[in-house]
C-alpha cells in the first residue's frame, strides 16, 4: 500500500499536518480531512496544508489550506510561517507563496532562526469583500449576541469579525463563537475574534476559527484584530497580540500591507496510507 509522508507543525499551538505534494500531486477529500483532524482517531490538526508545485513564475510554491471540518480556506498566517520554515534554507531570501488569498511572501529573521514573518497583503474592508450579506459600515457592523456587539469586519484572505471587549476571559466563546460564525450576515461564515485592548501597542485576543473552532492562535485573526483596532483608533501600527499560545507581532505598513511575525515549530514526522486522504464528501 502506497504511503505519504507528513510533517506535524505548529505556530503557537495552532497546529497543522503538512504534506509536500510538489513532486506527487494529491487530492484531499472533505471527509478525509475531517477524519484525519480527529485528535483521538486521526493525526489531529486545526488545518491540513498541502505544498504544491508553483503554478506561475511569480511564485515558488502553491499552498492549499483545509480546515478540520474539510472546508478549504484562502489564508492562514501561522501555517505560512511553518511552510517558510520547511522551504527556506537561509535568512537571505523570501519564499513566494501562491494561495487562494493571493501571492504572499514569507522570510526568516536574521536575529532568530525560529522567527518568521509573512506579508499577508492588504486588508480589505468593503462589505462585499468580507463578504457580508448586505451593505453596512464595516467599521461598525450591526451585529450583537449576548454581551458582545458592534464588531469590525475585515477580510485577511478570509472573513473576520472582531469584537472589542473589556475582559476576553469572561466571554463564553464556545457558545457565542459558533452562533456568530454561522450568522446570516456572513454568507461564507466568518472567523470571530474577541479582543481586549491592554495598551496602545498591545492586546489580548481569542478567536473562534471558521471550520476549526477555538484555537490556541489564529494568525490571520491577529492581523484582522490589529487592523480593526487601528481603524477604531485604539492602537498604533505596531501591535503585540497575545493569544492563548503566545505572542504574535503585527505591523500595519504604510502601504497597507499587514506583516505578521512569530515562531514556527516542528513537532514530529510520520507516514500514513495514501488512501487516507482520498475520502470525499460522498464517501
Amino acid at each position: 500500500m502506497a504511503e505519504r509522508e507528513f510533517i506535524k507543525m505548529h505556530g503557537l499551538g495552532n497546529d497543522f499536518v503538512i504534506v509536500d505534494a510538489q513532486a506527487r500531486p494529491i487530492s484531499i477529500g472533505e471527509v478525509a480531512a475531517r477524519q484525519l483532524s480527529d485528535r483521538h482517531t486521526g493525526i489531529g490538526f486545526d488545518q491540513l496544508i498541502t505544498i504544491e508545485a508553483a503554478p506561475d513564475e511569480e511564485s515558488d510554491v502553491r499552498v492549499r489550506i483545509y480546515n478540520a471540518d474539510g472546508s478549504e480556506v484562502g489564508a492562514c498566517g501561522n501555517a505560512m510561517r511553518c511552510v517558510a520554515r520547511l522551504m527556506l534554507q537561509d535568512n537571505t531570501s523570501k519564499l513566494r507563496i501562491r494561495s487562494d488569498a493571493g501571492l504572499l511572501e514569507a522570510w526568516r529573521h536574521s536575529s532568530n532562526e525560529n522567527q518568521f514573518s509573512v506579508d499577508m497583503g492588504p486588508a480589505r474592508d468593503h462589505w462585499q469583500d468580507i463578504p457580508l450579506a448586505r451593505e453596512c459600515d464595516t467599521n461598525h457592523v450591526p451585529l450583537a449576541r449576548g454581551a458582545v456587539s458592534d464588531p469590525v469586519a475585515v477580510n485577511m484572505g478570509n472573513p473576520h469579525a472582531v469584537f472589542f471587549v473589556e475582559d476576553v476571559n469572561a466571554i463564553p466563546i464556545e457558545t457565542l463563537g459558533p452562533e456568530l460564525e454561522h450568522d446570516p450576515l456572513f454568507p461564507e461564515r466568518a472567523n470571530i475574534g474577541f479582543a481586549q485592548i491592554t495598551g496602545s501597542d498591545s492586546m489580548r485576543l481569542r478567536v473562534w476559527e471558521r471550520g476549526a473552532g477555538l484555537t490556541l492562535a489564529c494568525g490571520s485573526g491577529a492581523c484582522a484584530a490589529a487592523v480593526a483596532a487601528h481603524r477604531r483608533g485604539l492602537t498604533g501600527r505596531k501591535v503585540q497580540v497575545t493569544v492563548d499560545g503566545g505572542e504574535l507581532n503585527i505591523e500595519l505598513r504604510e502601504d497597507d500591507h499587514v506583516v505578521m511575525s512569530g515562531p514556527a515549530e516542528e513537532s514530529f514526522r510520520g507516514t500514513i496510507a495514501e488512501d487516507a486522504f482520498a475520502a470525499s464528501a460522498g464517501a
